[in-house]
This record gives structure tokens, C-alpha cells and sequence, in this order.
């Protein structure tokens, strides 16, 4: 059994003000007996205005020093769920994720693969591929017995990233978010019990909430069981929620309905009904 957190936070352009909210929020995970707390994506810094934005860190700049102490003093896994890591010579950044142990030791890194670049009329413009550069290596940690794969926001609509964590061992997947009010109404929940379901995993997303300039975050952050049921869900505000991974109810749902162990199509294999080709009806 591992305790999880998942922290909700209305991060702004106040970057001192938004680490001391995560500190709280942190120290609360601890107090409830969290093994493990998760943080939403860009925890240090989020708004429109791009010219306000931090210079990008390398990962043991400020920020990552910061949570490093703070996993430390509280003897508590911390995800920093995204900041921006400084990225290749073209000067884009990274938007990354850092997994702190409970000594503070940093034992994983995870950039997001997938970018937010999407134009919806009177919805939401964004083209993250203009300020960051896409990582090309999905993550998964053992963390103290326990698989845990390694994802942000947008990456949550694209299925073939979990197979690929699941296929390296991921019990549990983490979703830190930004997802945006427009679209995570219709989709939030939907695509995080999915990707619980098909998956067979434990998935604990943190979003941030509110408003950030022109950004509207959804929120509803949420721990979700193998089976797809929402063990709980946070409010619409800043606050902390807590669930406990059970491994053997994990074990049981892929025992008693062996979805993940009866795939018969997995990447790089043809049609097992056939050759290989594309059937056609007649």
C-alpha cells in the first residue's frame, strides 16, 4: 500500500508566492501521511504574457534545489509536476517534470513529449512548440516497490505513450496538468479514467485552478483506480487530496479481466487474423 497526493494550485506570475502555496500544500500531503505528493504542470510560474516568463533552469537551478529541500524535510517522494529546464541550442526550453526521493535525491527527470499546439475558434490558441522543445523518452521509476510512469497534460491524449509505459512496468501514472477550462469540461475525466481502464493503472492527475492572465485552468484533479473509478476528486479550489495505491487490487482487476495480458496487436505486429494486409469486404 503507497499513499498518494495530488496537489491542486492556482500558480500566477508570482513565482515566490506559488512555491511557498506548493511548500503548504506539500506540508499537508506529509500531515495526511502521503508517501508520495504530486504537484501540477508549471508549478512555479504560469501566465499569458510570455515576456514575463523565468529564464529556464537547468535542474538543479533554484527551483529544483528548492523541492529538493523540501522532499527532504518532509521524508516524502515530491513530483514536481513541470518547470522549464533548459532545452537544446535552438533556445527553446523543456517543459519538464522532476521526481525528488524522500532524502531529496533527484532520481528521475521526464520531459513532455507531446505539445500543446492547437488553434479551437473561441476556444483556446496555443503553440507550445514555438516556446518548447519535445522530449523522446517516456519514464518510469520504481518507487519503493511500486511502477510509476511518468506523463504531463497534454500527453494524456495519446494512448500509445501509456502502452508504452505500462510495457515497462508502470503501476500507477502521474498526470500533472494545466489542462485548459475549455476543453477539460468535456474531456478531463473522460480521457484520465480511459487511460486508467485500458491500462489497468492507478492514475493520479494534479491540475492547476483558475486564473492565470488570459489561462483558465480546469482543475478537478483526481485519483483513479484500475478498475476506472474515481476514488477522489478535488474542488474547485486550492487543496490537497489523498488516496492509497493498493497493489493488490491492482493485481486482482489484471487477474480477473486479463485485458493487458489477451492484447493480441502490439506495435510492429500485423493483422493476427491474417497477412498482414488491410482486409476488404465483399
Amino acid at each position: 500500500m503507497m499513499r498518494v497526493a495530488s496537489c491542486q494550485l492556482n500558480s500566477t506570475d508570482q513565482r515566490a508566492e506559488n512555491l511557498a502555496t506548493a511548500r503548504t500544500l506539500l506540508e499537508r500531503s506529509a500531515e495526511l501521511g502521503a508517501d508520495l505528493a504530486v504537484l501540477p504542470e508549471e508549478v512555479g510560474y504560469l501566465g499569458s504574457d510570455e515576456a514575463t516568463w523565468p529564464a529556464p533552469e537547468p535542474v538543479d537551478g533554484e527551483l529544483g534545489t528548492f523541492f529538493a529541500q523540501v522532499a527532504a524535510g518532509l521524508r516524502m517522494w515530491v513530483l514536481v509536476g513541470s518547470f522549464r529546464e533548459v532545452g537544446p541550442a535552438d533556445g527553446r526550453a523543456y517543459n519538464t517534470s522532476l521526481l525528488f526521493d524522500r532524502a531529496g535525491k533527484l532520481v528521475a527527470t521526464y520531459r513532455k513529449i507531446h505539445l500543446y499546439d492547437v488553434e479551437i475558434p473561441g476556444g483556446v490558441s496555443s503553440r507550445e512548440s514555438a516556446r518548447h522543445a519535445p522530449g523522446d523518452r517516456p519514464v518510469v521509476v520504481d518507487v519503493e516497490g511500486v511502477g510509476v510512469g511518468l506523463s504531463i497534460c497534454y500527453d494524456l491524449r495519446f494512448p500509445e505513450l501509456y502502452r508504452a509505459l505500462l510495457d515497462a512496468g508502470a503501476q500507477v501514472l502521474m498526470v500533472p496538468a494545466a489542462f485548459r477550462t475549455h476543453t477539460g469540461k468535456d474531456h478531463w475525466e473522460v480521457l484520465l479514467r480511459a487511460r486508467a481502464i485500458e491500462n489497468q493503472c492507478y492514475v493520479v492527475a494534479a491540475g492547476q485552478i483558475g486564473q492565470a492572465g488570459s489561462i483558465n485552468s480546469y482543475g478537478r484533479s483526481m485519483i483513479v483506480d484500475p478498475w476506472g473509478l474515481v476514488l477522489t476528486q478535488a474542488p474547485d479550489t486550492t487543496g490537497v487530496i489523498i488516496a492509497d495505491i493498493d497493489s493488490e487490487r491492482l493485481a486482482t482487476i489484471r487477474a480477473q479481466l486479463p485485458s493487458v495480458a489477451n492484447r493480441r496487436l502490439t506495435a510492429g505486429t500485423s493483422n493476427p487474423g491474417g497477412s498482414g494486409e488491410t482486409a476488404t469486404a465483399s
